[in-house]
């Protein structure tokens, strides 16, 4: 395995990643253990790759087997981000204080891909977190490839190419299943990456998304923030952030847009890391 170590500008604990990525729906990895593993299909070449990330210190030693994807890592784990803005923040507010003081060192954990940001988002549309989970990890042990970290059997959600082969898409209805074949195409023809929805502006990246299938303004907002890993996007499309921001500020239920925008831009430039704090203290 090729190895690269990582030191990230600001607080950064590994354990509060797995932490998360343990009770996280849509994520699945081996529990009870400081060192991170896991198994995907890489946007360099959407072959199958096994991870393994460990801290020692400051230092994140990120493993990858065959072609070295831990730039990509670094975007799951937000250590490609710049996190020392986040003492300014707290220091302007009080219930960012809270939330940093509460789980110090957790960033905002991505999927593996955008690819599999938007798959989730289509799954779990119009049905609960628990059974869209079930849909995907059956389609990941039917169609996915099984890499082995450590001696581990872990899977790899198939890529885009093998959902594009005609293979069926276990217990998925046709509409999702048709959807799901438009978005490996945009997949592999650059629109839903990495490296094209973080090079404009986040506005610009929510559009592009907001013109694929079952892609509507909340699912975009999550595959922009939660797959290409954008650090500094406030959206007003999400019923249970805008809950947990009114929680958080004992705002009434009344409150407007206009004072939901005027705390979020206290947050800047990390807007997408508040949001994700606030969501998983919930």
């Amino acid at each position: 395995m090729t190895e690269r170590v990582f030191e990230p500008r600001g607080p950064f604990e590994l354990g509060r990643s797995i932490g998360f990525l343990e009770q996280w729906a849509a994520g699945s990895v081996p529990t009870g253990d400081p060192v991170l593993r896991f198994a995907y299909c890489s946007e360099h070449d959407w072959k199958p790759v096994g991870v393994r990330v460990s801290q020692n210190g400051p230092a994140v030693h990120i493993s990858c087997s065959g072609t070295d994807v831990s730039d990509e890592v670094a975007r799951i784990l937000s250590i490609d981000v710049d996190a020392t803005p986040i003492a300014a923040i707290a220091a302007r507010d009080p219930v960012v204080a809270s939330l940093v003081e509460s789980a110090p060192g957790l960033r905002p954990v991505c999927f593996w891909t955008p690819w599999e940001a938007a798959c989730w988002a289509v799954l779990s549309q119009r049905t609960s977190m628990r059974a869209a989970a079930g849909i995907k990890r059956r389609i990941g042990e039917q169609l996915g490839t099984t890499v082995e970290v450590d001696g581990l059997p872990l899977i790899a959600f198939p890529s885009p190419e093998v959902v594009l082969s005609g293979a069926s898409l276990p217990a998925v209805p046709p509409v999702k299943a048709e959807r799901l074949q438009e978005l490996a195409k945009a997949a592999l023809d650059g629109p839903l990456t990495t490296e094209t929805l973080r090079a404009v502006p986040p506005s610009q990246a929510v559009a592009t998304l907001r013109e694929l299938p079952g892609v509507g303004p909340f699912s975009a907002a999550l595959i922009l923030v939660r797959g290409a890993g954008a650090p500094d996007v406030f959206t007003m499309d999400e019923p249970r952030t805008l809950a947990a921001v009114r929680e958080a500020y004992e705002l009434p239920s009344t409150v407007g847009e206009v004072e939901y925008r005027r705390i979020s831009e206290g947050w800047r430039p990390l807007r997408s890391w508040v949001t994700f704090w606030l969501r998983a203290r919930g």
